[in-house]
């Protein structure tokens, strides 16, 4: 893959860039950049650190090796920084992006994030853990004196909201600064793919590792993942099956991205985008895969939904993520004044619904099952 420029349209984030605006006014920093300050601060944050214990795909009852939300963010953000880097786009807001696109979801993975959003539901609202995740930045993360939240820059706090789905205004008028008449800049845009590219090929991984997927049966069912592992046969005619789906597992890793580069210009530059007001413009997103990959890509998205994500092994751990929420955010509506202060008085402002949800999304999986366990206890007495 050889690196190409996209500079032109990235964004600038010097000192210069209204993007770079905060919500609360601060002097710049003596050698960090705004996005470095931001990248630092998501680090340093409480939901940040949460992530360790959230889930991915799997629970860690049966292995410390399967992925938890933290891992998984890292791994997007080294992909993330590498294809910004080879488009020359801005990395600094590219990793940043990355770190914080995750820290909204609530325990027990997608699972958790289905069962709390029709708890919701019933009372006329929805849990999006994009919405989530800017709530956390602007409000619920408190380190600083002078104001309430992180005071993250317009391009992260945008890039939060838009980097993976399009909003409308009328349905969401409290996103009004976050233009949502536009598309998001290209360092946006590229977290969404990162993401892709990260899930599809670690929970190829961990599914094979949880005994669930076969290398065989993958092999079977991805054209992608096949092509490179009979390379690898041929390359290490003794190595072990193991060894050889690793082996073509980061080829394949490896070809996406490069597809996902090399395509992005392609585009970029065929479509004659020559800003980043050209590319908010443009009409469509401009990061894709060609659609080769993205025939490839869907194939091994589909086949992992069936064999993977919908696997009966992981019916008793959704089943588990179902009753707990469900019963803890029912508890708490019953009962708000069990909640802890810092939430319950928040009720007269945001209702109870949205409260308990939040209470609920801000968890790891440890700490809920904890909290269920209390509640079941107490009940019984």
């Amino acid at each position: 893959m050889q690196a190409t420029s996209l500079s032109h349209c990235a964004a600038i984030g010097d000192a210069t860039d209204p993007m770079t605006s905060r919500e609360h006014t601060e002097k710049p920093h003596a050698y960090r950049s705004a996005f470095q300050r931001d990248r630092d601060r998501v680090i340093h944050a409480r939901a940040f650190r949460r992530l360790a214990g959230k889930t991915q795909v799997f629970t860690h009852r049966d292995s410390d090796h399967f992925r938890s939300r933290l891992t998984h963010t890292i791994e997007v953000t080294q992909i993330a920084r590498t294809a910004a880097a080879a488009l020359d786009l801005n990395e600094e807001l590219v990793e940043t992006l990355a770190l914080v696109h995750d820290i909204g979801h609530p325990p027990f993975g997608h699972a958790g994030e289905q069962a709390l959003d029709r708890q919701l539901q019933a009372y006329g609202l929805r849990f999006d853990h994009n919405l989530h995740a800017l709530r956390i930045v602007e409000y619920f993360e408190q380190r600083y004196a002078g104001f309430r939240g992180l005071n993250l820059t317009l391009a992260v706090r945008e890039g939060i909201v838009k980097h993976s789905r399009d909003y409308s205004l009328t349905e969401h008028p409290e996103l009004q600064p976050y233009f949502l008449d536009e598309l998001p800049p290209l360092e946006a845009q590229l977290i969404d793919l990162a993401d892709e590219i990260a899930y599809l090929t670690a929970d190829m991984d961990d599914g094979v590792e949880a005994e669930i997927l076969s290398v065989d049966d993958l092999r079977r069912n991805v054209a992608l993942l096949e092509e490179f592992y009979r390379k690898m046969e041929l390359r290490y005619p003794t190595a072990a099956s193991k060894l050889l789906f690793h082996e073509a597992l980061k080829r394949m890793l490896n070809a996406l991205v490069n597809d996902l580069v090399v395509n992005t210009h392609h585009r970029v530059t065929t479509g004659g985008i020559r800003s980043l007001a050209a590319v908010r413009h443009a009409g469509h997103r401009l990061v894709a895969f060609s659609d080769e990959m993205e025939s490839r890509r869907h194939e091994a998205k589909q086949y992992l939904l069936q064999e993977l994500y919908h696997a009966r092994y992981l019916e008793r751990d959704h089943a588990l993520a179902e009753e707990i929420i469900a019963g803890l955010f029912q508890y708490w509506m019953r009962n708000p004044l069990e909640l802890p202060a810092s939430h319950e008085t928040q009720i007269a402002s945001e209702g109870a619904p949205r409260v308990v949800a939040d209470y609920i999304a801000g968890m790891t999986d440890q700490f809920i099952a904890d909290q269920w366990r209390h509640v079941q206890a107490s009940q019984k007495k």
